[in-house]
């Protein structure tokens, strides 16, 4: 790790070398077996790299493509805004560099009026969306929901007998979609005991310590956790339980969840490339965050959520489902989570409603990742991102005013 401060240029992975030359300086070389995939700055480089790193599978799309018209504009660069913590005025342009932005799309009315790519990353190449992935399964889920085929009433015990004894036994499956969940797991990303580190072990995200004798794998570390409270009566976001919803909607779909992503939504909506999803050692797919998707097919689902489903080809995405989530959770419930910059939000299915009361929406990943949409200003934002600090709180208090200095600007023409 370099003594010095780094920013988003000189930590550029092109500018830093990683694994260039052949072969690669031993000095730029870059292993999972010292989690250089999860740290920075040489994440920089590995985000977009993550199937070189951990074993993963292929999200298959269709044949058609759901074409995006570009009539790219040059006046966003620079919108000036306020950050929401010292009160710096910054412009858009700059704000990309502040977020360690590595590729970011404007969609307004469905066509692509800004895109723009950094580092290593490019149109075709597949970037991990972290948490974004939760929305994803949020959504196939509320689908579920809407046909039938999940009670969202159903206790979890009931639909998953191996979590009889675990702390989600008789949480029901709405509390998990929404994470009011009461359970003994903490998702501090800076503690290595944390709940999500325990997780991660499991999952084989980042090497283990010598002696661990934990659990091997997600099916097997999801019992494990344990109840802590009453489930119902708040949002607490915790990893583990998109893990068990993943679970459930493979064990209803009777496939694995790389599938059900296909069938469901890759292909549904045409998207251009094909996604990689890393898998645990059981092959069972990181359904919290480990989608790597190319950034048009992120906005495509972007702009199927702000159309109510709709893609190229029609209703892709039940419409139903997609109103059940943009009605938003409970704000009594997700108020005692303390977001700084997200007064008067909710959580709903595994989306994040955004504070203002414009309706606007949002999923969101570690490092930067973002899906936002703004129906009113028929906007859709997608983000692929490297920040140096994984928790929101890292990248908010720019991203979140200069995403609605964009609604702003082209709501007034």
């Amino acid at each position: 790790m370099p003594d010095r401060i780094l920013d988003a240029h000189t930590s550029d992975p092109k500018t830093m070398g990683w694994m260039e030359g052949l072969p690669p300086p031993p000095g730029k070389r870059l292993a999972w077996a010292r989690a250089d995939h999860m740290r920075f700055p040489t994440h920089r480089h590995a985000f977009s790299r993550m199937r070189e790193f951990l074993p993963s599978a292929r999200v298959g799309r269709g044949n058609a493509v759901w074409e995006l018209p570009v009539s790219l504009r040059d006046d966003l660069d620079a919108l000036r805004f306020t950050t929401l913590d010292d009160g710096r005025e910054l412009t858009w342009g700059e704000s990309l560099a502040a977020n360690f932005t590595d590729a970011i799309l404007v969609l307004h009315r469905g066509t692509v009026i800004y895109e723009r790519y950094f580092g290593t990353t490019r149109r075709d190449t597949p970037h991990i969306a972290f948490s974004v992935t939760k929305s994803f399964v949020g959504t196939i889920a509320e689908m579920l929901v809407q046909e039938g085929r999940l009670d969202p009433a159903a206790p979890i015990a009931d639909l998953l007998p191996e979590l009889a004894r675990s702390g989600f036994a008789d949480a029901t499956l709405r509390q998990v979609m929404d994470m009011t969940t009461a359970l003994d797991f903490s998702e501090d990303y800076t503690d290595a005991n944390s709940g999500i580190g325990a997780m991660s072990n499991a999952l084989g995200l980042t090497p283990r310590a010598p002696g661990y004798a934990g659990p091997g794998d997600v099916y097997a570390f999801l019992p494990t956790v344990r109840k802590q409270g009453e489930h119902g009566e708040r949002f607490t976001y915790r990893t583990c339980n998109t893990e068990v919803l993943g679970w459930i909607v493979a064990r209803s779909e009777g496939k694995r969840l790389d599938q059900v992503m296909s069938e469901r939504i890759w292909q549904p909506l045409g998207m251009e490339q094909d996604a990689d999803f890393l898998l645990d050692p059981t092959g069972m797919p990181f359904a919290g965050g480990g989608l790597n998707p190319v950034l048009r097919d992120l906005a495509r689902f972007g702009e199927a959520m702000r159309l109510n489903g709709q893609g190229h080809a029609g209703q892709a995405i039940h419409a139903a489902a997609v109103e059940s989530i943009r009605a938003g959770g409970s704000r009594a419930a997700f108020a005692p989570a303390g977001y700084t910059y997200l007064p008067e939000g909710s959580y709903r299915s595994q989306w994040w409603m955004m504070p203002g009361n414009t309706g606007a929406f949002s999923a969101r990943g570690i490092h930067g990742q973002t899906i936002y949409i703004d129906p009113a200003a028929e906007l859709v934002i997608a983000r692929f991102g490297s920040h140096p600090i994984a928790a929101g709180s890292g990248n908010d208090p720019v991203s979140l005013p200069a995403f609605r200095a964009v609604a702003q600007h082209l709501q007034n023409g």
